[in-house]
Formats: C-alpha cells, structure tokens, sequence
C-alpha cells in the first residue's frame, strides 16, 4: 500500500515513529494463554453462578 503523504511528510512521520517514546518492547502475541484465561474465567464465572444459586434456594 503507497502513501498518501508527500515525501516530505512522510520522512517526517517515519523520523516521529523512530523516536525512542514510540519503541516499546511488547511480549509475543500467545493465542493459547488467551485461549487458558478465556476458558479459566468462563469456568470460574459459572462455578460461582452455581455456587450463589445453591446458597440462595
């Protein structure tokens, strides 16, 4: 995909985005550890659901 920008505004964004503010080390992506929390929180929420619909009937 080309830029839309001129070149001189495009140097000017490419120097912005280089700046060290704007480097920031990021962990990999891990789809499983999402997939583990996502099912741990499901499981959790309706463990508690059964919980508090045993303690209130």
């Amino acid at each position: 995909m080309t830029s839309r920008l001129n070149p001189e505004d495009q140097k000017h964004v490419e120097e912005y985005l280089q700046l060290s503010q704007h480097r920031v080390e990021r962990r990999p992506f891990r789809p499983w550890m999402l997939l583990v929390v996502v099912l741990a929180v499901t499981i959790g929420l309706g463990l508690l659901s059964r919980l508090i619909s045993y303690l209130t009937l």
